[in-house]
């Protein structure tokens, strides 16, 4: 049964910085592509960012472009979001989730796992 664990989140002021972890355990962890996604009251998930499976690739979406960056690192089962520069608009629940593909993916139903989301809040 493949687990993902996310982490990090927290209240934060705005302007400032925040690093979500997300660790994958059940399977090879350099098998799968991973991508963040959040979800803010009364509204739909939205996709955040992802990276293939090798981390050669990445995808922000135009919302957190220069703010957030998606890492990973195989050897220890996790990928990261570095999230700077936050706005009041970023406050949401933070999911990370898991493709079994090499590429990454954007949309929720291309996503296989998925972890129990973590909350962010940016007060201003």
């Amino acid at each position: 049964q493949v687990q993902l664990v996310e982490s990090g989140g927290g209240l934060v002021q705005a302007g400032g910085s925040l690093r979500l972890s997300c660790a994958i355990s059940g399977r090879t962890f350099s098998s799968y592509a991973m991508g963040w996604f959040r979800q803010a009251p009364g509204k739909e998930r939205e996709f955040v960012g992802a990276i293939s499976r090798s981390g050669g690739t990445t995808y922000d979406a135009d919302s957190v472009k220069g703010r957030f960056t998606i890492s990973r690192d195989n050897a220890k089962n996790t990928v990261y979001l570095q999230m700077n520069n936050l706005k009041p608009e970023d406050t949401a629940v933070y999911y990370c989730a898991a493709a079994a593909s090499y590429y990454w993916k954007s949309y929720p139903d291309e996503y296989d796992y998925w972890g129990q989301g973590t909350q962010v809040t940016v007060s201003s």
